[in-house]
């Protein structure tokens, strides 16, 4: 009787030895898993006071959503300000071109006065040309010669004249060109300053980037916010599971193989999930201070890798949030196991 028992026993023991052995052969699995996320603070980009908070703590907010709002009275006196610099600066401008106008036509006349006196000017030479020839054959007087030669003086001093004038008037456009280079580069400060003061009134509205959940909120209507300040912490919805295997499980593991998640807040629930990558390096080696090994009292421990598990439909009725404990386990070899087939045939037969 004893040594059947024992045999029993010991068959009970193999049977169990041959399952777990070719159960590991098929999964890897560890219980130093956690959610994971890139939480990061809301800060504004103004200072101010509150005006409204319109969330709470733990809710979920959509992209877009407001989070709080700051006074905004003074920025949208700034951009007053900065919208009348702009209107200021394009008048300039305005102006600037009418003198432009006025001046080319002022060149116009000047120019048609120069004209005039060239022409003037042509006409005295050919009548003092003409009398001084009649005085040297005796047929003019020597009065009428000098008359004529006086008048073509005359026309030359009107055309040097007129000729200065038309250069002034066309030198006084190449002030007013310069004018308004300085009056374009006006607007485009003043324009430069209203698009910052539209941007400084847009921070005073405080929104989420992405879906999340506000966590840790500190904001409160009354409080003077700067520029900076923490006002709560954001997680995103998109979470992941940080599983730190040790490094002789990973021999097999690749990314893309299945996993099955059991979350410990949710212990009747079972999330299927995919490795998505395993970090090139254990987790002590990215610390902030790595360990040195390079000593007398070196002692040889298994080191953890951290591997990125990525849950394939994350479940929306609950919430998932960083450092939630996880149990992953990697189907690290597709074919069914031991196990899997002795519950399969046993199913059939049921």
């Amino acid at each position: 009787m004893v040594s059947a028992i024992g045999a029993v026993l010991l068959a009970a023991t193999l049977g169990g030895g041959t399952l777990y052995m070719d159960y590991t052969g098929h999964f890897e699995s560890t219980d130093d898993a956690f959610i994971a996320a890139r939480q990061f603070a809301l800060a504004p980009k103004v200072s101010g006071y509150i005006t409204a908070v319109p969330v709470t703590d733990n809710q979920h907010t959509a992209a877009g959503d407001v989070i709080a709002r700051i006074d905004d009275r003074d920025y949208r006196v700034a951009l007053a300000q900065a919208e009348a610099q702009v209107a200021a600066a394009q008048a300039s401008i305005q102006n600037v071109d009418a003198q432009l106008d006025v001046q080319q036509a002022q060149i116009s006349a000047n120019q048609a006065q120069v004209d005039q006196a060239q022409a003037a000017l042509t006409f005295a030479q050919q009548q003092a040309t003409r009398y001084q020839h009649l005085e040297q054959t005796g047929y003019g007087t020597v009065q009428n010669s000098e008359q004529y030669t006086s008048q073509l003086h005359q026309q030359q001093a009107s055309l040097l004249s007129a000729q200065a004038t038309l250069n002034l008037a066309q030198r006084q456009v190449e002030s007013l060109k310069a004018q308004r280079k300085s009056a374009v580069a006006n607007l485009a400060q003043a324009e430069a300053q209203r698009d910052q003061a539209e941007l400084n009134l847009s921070y005073t509205t405080v929104t989420a980037a992405q879906p999340g959940r506000v966590v840790n909120l500190s904001a409160a209507v009354g409080q003077f916010a700067q520029a900076g300040t923490n006002l709560t912490m954001f997680v995103p919805d998109q979470t992941w599971v940080t599983a730190n295997f040790k490094e002789i499980q990973l021999d097999q593991m690749r990314p893309g193989e299945k996993v099955t998640l059991k979350i410990d807040a949710y212990p009747g629930r079972t999330i299927n999930g995919h490795v998505e990558s395993v970090q090139p390096g254990s987790g002590t080696a990215f610390s902030l201070l790595p360990a040195q090994n390079a000593t007398g009292n070196y002692v040889k421990i298994v080191q953890r890798v951290p591997v990125k598990i990525v849950m394939d439909n994350p479940p929306t009725d609950v919430a998932l949030g960083p450092g939630m404990s996880v149990v992953p386990t990697v189907r690290i070899n597709p074919a069914p196991s031991l196990l899997e087939r002795l519950e399969k045939l046993n199913f059939g037969r049921l």
